[in-house]
């Protein structure tokens, strides 16, 4: 035991001491280990101080509060909830009686003797230097005791008065307005006082402004009230505080009253499963997410992911490693002249490996710590909350760093392995001597590799797990890097077509494949990961611009404001006429029915609806809504195969911007569609609705609209199966030719009919045609106008299928040229070391000088263009494969819509597969040429004096 000791204890003697002497190989090999260990220590240390602890997180939602109490909104009917009051239902069955809805009274449910605070929010627009601004509301008196650690104070203070309010600081910032600064509130005639401005810790990026309770929220709701517009829907909860806290069985006490409990003593000591009345209901179960196989998926790839780094570096480092071995054989020769065996050389460079991967282990640690304490605040900002803590888990970094220790042993053990085989005789000397290259290896390759394409091919042409052909491939892939020397050895086969300095590069490196073969495998290795993304991306990204549907013309815009009662919607029309080169503009309304102030789909007292009337005759016998079962389960699958081609059957195209896609316009709509159609335009002109779905005409050529006053009884009357009640209003219609399309719009009703009928309209917004696409400068223009008005508007310009995948194919050719590029360059200066004798002889016998460089190039081309080669074949097996795959689970998927009934508007899946020629241009031949000329352009045409080597 003390003997080992000594003897490792000199061994990393020695190698701190060559590493000191060889500061550029050393500082090499350090920053590839510890780069990594850089961004996982920075990312772990990040991720562990943004992760909150349930005190900490409890703190932001409780403030100083035992609890918080909220209504379910199930009219008082008794609920089940989550300890953490995430989740909850209603207690009993509700499959065939209406959803328990209504509100309570959450001060009637609060425990006696307890303390409570008032905490509402609603949401309003606010007059700011730029124009409007949807911001929060909140009504919390911030400075009580119970509200302590919901907001942070950033300056001034909490307003104590009803004229005064406190702001966010992004509000602050994105509103121009500053502490001391007055804000209104649209539609309310008063003005507040901002006294302060604070932050919320888990929301540093909310709009949102603070007044005592009943400042803001209530008189705002009267004046809109009193305009007929939508309120500020205002929800209300109370932090609450009792002696001794609320207990579990207090909680499923309250809960009988239909009220929601957060308890900070549940969630800090949460009851077992078994006594959650919530999880034992039988329609209840939990998500993938917070089952014990999605953390051991994680931990899978998790461990793939490092492995594979881990390999990659191994490759890239052991090159370095034998480098250093290489040029301090005759020191190594000394050690066993004089006693040392085997066991003591490759201690000495397994030491070197020790040495920098603890070097990189602390420098990589250290550097992200202070990175991480350096851009705290940019890393919060980002993440939109603040640190609970500065959490450094030491046993967490300890094993990041043992990572790069082990790295670093890992990449020396080749090199040791050689070092130790060497004669001393031929140590001393600087003979090479001749050593044959490992028989096993290529076969344990081979097997691997034919092992893995079996694993693949049944996982892609088999089975429905893409894990199969990602595993397959990583085998295949491991199994090739083992054959590398073999497929090396290949490669020298081509040198005898070759000129001089190519070949002498080639033969050089095929006779020394200990060096070339790991430069070549993480070449390969690199690439091949590039070459699979990229051709997977490639394809995804052809497959999404086939099945790409237009929304509207190229080069036309559409305006949507979803707004009640439509009054920001001139401002923007005329924001977007002045800022963009507008051709035609085609105003589009809504029909309202009941409050022109209603918002689209409200439910609220005074708010109703309408839809269009499809006769029986049209309708799908598949979507049938008569009775309560499905009406699918009348067919067989051959009728619902059949009902999938019948037009009455294709699913509508018509857009969500309104009920059943009808816009309230004139012909100018249809001339920015660019739908042709003089029969329509004439129409419209006559006052009829222009139909773009056939479905909707009866017998008489006529559509019927239903106005719904009221919603509660219409919906009612569907769940039964029967007709909504209404009022149906008769429209003369003419259909457009099949195949026109209108990129959404079900039909158009020109203004007169609507008018004529008796249906109320308000603004929706505008269609444009354009002269041409708006540059950068017109959409931040227009950008800024639009949010000016603080309304919530859906601006598209029709620009075609654009696509998201060059920056990422750029970047992962550049990542495998500098992977690439560094491979390569290390096993040339090893080359280097290894030919300085052959390149003295070259010298001697009259080369010019430019040979070292020409040489030097060739032989950093020769294994960049092998690693290459080799990598862009294994690359693109396992994105077919992964193609293969998603295209049998599309087809299986639309085989079973049509089964359903649901294949209307499918066509059959087009799973194309294609190859990033682009980029595998830029990898075979830019990176190879790039890499020969850097190392020929670094390579001094002259070799260094050196000293005559003693005999």
């Amino acid at each position: 035991m003390k003997n080992w000791y000594h003897s490792w204890r000199a061994a990393v003697r020695i190698a701190r001491r060559d590493a000191v002497r060889s500061k550029g190989r050393s500082f090499l090999v350090l920053a590839m280990i510890a780069l990594p260990i850089l961004g996982v220590s920075a990312a772990d240390l990040t991720l562990r101080s943004a992760e909150l602890s349930t005190e900490q997180a409890l703190e932001r939602t409780l403030g100083a509060a035992d609890a918080r109490m909220s209504d379910a909104q199930s009219g008082g009917v008794p609920i089940y909830q989550s300890p953490d009051a995430n989740n909850y239902a209603p207690v009993g069955n509700f499959d065939e009686k209406p959803w328990p809805e209504g509100e309570t009274d959450v001060r009637k449910v609060l425990p006696a003797g307890a303390k409570s605070l008032e905490d509402s929010a609603g949401s309003g627009k606010l007059r700011t230097a730029h124009g409007l601004l949807n911001a929060e509301i909140r009504e919390l008196k911030a400075s009580d005791p119970l509200a302590a650690g919901i907001m942070t104070l950033v300056s001034g203070r909490f307003p104590t008065g009803t004229a005064e309010v406190a702001a966010t600081t992004h509000f602050l910032e994105s509103s121009g307005l500053s502490v001391g600064s007055k804000l209104a509130a649209r539609g309310l005639d008063r003005e507040y006082t901002i006294t302060g401005s604070y932050e919320l810790p888990d929301a540093l990026k909310s709009d949102q402004i603070n007044a005592l309770p009943g400042a803001l929220l209530d008189p705002l709701d009267k004046a809109l009230a009193a305009d007929d517009l939508p309120s500020t829907e205002t929800s209300t909860t109370y932090l609450v505080s009792v002696p001794g806290g609320f207990t579990w069985n207090m909680v499923k006490q309250i809960n009988t009253k239909g009220v929601k409990v957060a308890s900070r003593a549940v969630q800090l000591a949460p009851p077992a499963d078994g006594d959650v009345p919530l999880y034992q209901q039988e329609d209840w179960a939990k998500s993938y997410g917070d089952s014990g196989a999605a953390d051991v998926a994680a931990l899978a790839a998790v461990g793939t992911v490092v492995g594979l780094a881990m390999l990659e570096i191994c490759l890239l480092a052991g090159p370095a490693f034998a480098v250093g071995a290489r040029r301090s054989r005759r020191q190594l020769g000394l050690v066993g002249a004089n006693g040392g065996d085997r066991r003591h050389i490759r201690a000495i460079v397994l030491a070197g490996g020790l040495v920098i991967g603890f070097a990189a282990a602390v420098v990589g640690t250290i550097l992200g710590l202070a990175l991480t304490f350096a851009l705290r605040p940019l890393l919060e900002d980002y993440m939109g909350q603040r640190f609970g803590s500065f959490d450094i888990r030491p046993l967490e970094l300890l094993g990041i760093g043992l990572l790069a220790v082990l790295t670093g042993l890992l990449a020396a053990v080749v090199p040791a392995v050689t070092a130790s085989r060497q004669s001393v005789l031929a140590s001393l000397t600087g003979r090479r001597g001749v050593r044959r290259g490992s028989r096993v290896l290529p076969v344990v390759g081979l097997i691997a590799v034919l092992l893995g394409a079996a694993i693949a091919l049944y996982g892609s042409l088999l089975s429905d797990q893409s894990v199969l052909v990602a595993g397959g491939s990583a085998i295949a892939e491991l199994g090739v890097v083992a054959m590398t020397p073999a497929l090396v050895g290949l490669f020298g086969r081509t040198g005898r077509w070759l000129p001089l300095s190519p070949r002498l590069a080639l033969r050089d490196a095929v006779r020394n494949r200990g060096r070339t073969a790991p430069a070549v495998a993480a070449v390969l290795a690199a690439v091949a990961g590039t070459v699979a993304v990229a051709t997977y991306a490639a394809s995804r990204d052809a497959q999404s611009e086939a099945s790409y549907e237009a929304q509207l013309p190229h080069g036309a815009v559409s305006l949507i404001v979803n707004e009640a009662g439509g009054r920001d919607v001139p401002q923007a029309r005329a924001a977007v006429q002045k800022n963009l080169q507008v051709d035609v503009r085609a105003d589009v309304d809504r029909a309202v029915v009941g409050n022109v102030n209603c918002a689209m789909y409200s439910g609220d007292k005074g708010c109703g609806s309408y839809e269009v009337v499809v006769p029986k005759a049209n309708q799908c016998p598949l979507w049938s809504t008569t009775g309560k079962e499905d009406p699918a389960e009348k067919f067989t699958k051959a009728q619902r195969r059949a009902f999938s081609k019948d037009w009455r059957c294709k699913e509508s195209n018509a857009m969500s911007h309104t009920d059943g896609g009808v816009l309230v316009a004139d012909e100018k709509l249809l001339n920015v569609l660019g739908i042709d159609d003089p029969a329509a335009a004439k129409a419209l002109s006559e006052g009829k609705i222009v139909s773009f779905d056939k479905r909707n005409l009866d017998k008489k050529g006529s559509i019927g609209i239903r106005l719904i006053t009221d919603t509660e009884a219409a919906d009612k009357a569907r769940e039964q199966g029967k007709e909504a009640p209404g009022a149906v209003k008769t429209f003369s219609a003419h259909q457009v030719a099949d195949g026109t399309n209108a990129y959404g719009v079900g039909m158009i009703l020109p203004p007169a009919a609507a008018k004529a009928a008796g249906i109320a309209t308000v603004p929706l917004g505008a269609y444009y045609s354009t002269d041409r696409l708006p540059s950068s400068e017109q959409r931040q223009k227009l950008s800024g106008e639009l949010d000016r008005t603080g309304a919530s508007i859906d601006l598209h310009i029709e620009e075609g299928y654009t696509s998201e995948n060059s920056i990422v194919l750029l970047a992962l050719a550049v990542f495998a040229g500098l992977i690439t590029i560094g491979a390569a360059g290390i096993a040339t200066g090893l080359a280097q070391a290894d030919a300085e004798a052959d390149l003295k002889t070259l010298a001697a016998v009259g080369a010019p000088p430019r040979v070292r460089r020409t040489l030097s190039g060739f032989q950093c081309g020769v294994v960049a263009a092998m690693g290459v080669v080799l990598g862009s074949a294994a690359g693109v097996l396992p994105a077919i494969g992964l193609r293969l795959t998603e295209e049998r689970e599309e087809r299986a998927w639309y085989e079973q819509a049509l089964d359903e009934g649901f294949g209307g508007n499918m066509t059959p899946p087009d799973v194309p597969i294609v190859i990033p020629w682009e980029t595998l241009g830029a990898l075979l031949i830019a990176v190879p040429l790039g890499a020969a000329v850097l190392a020929a352009l670094v390579t001094r045409s002259r070799g260094a004096l050196s000293r005559r080597e003693a005999t």
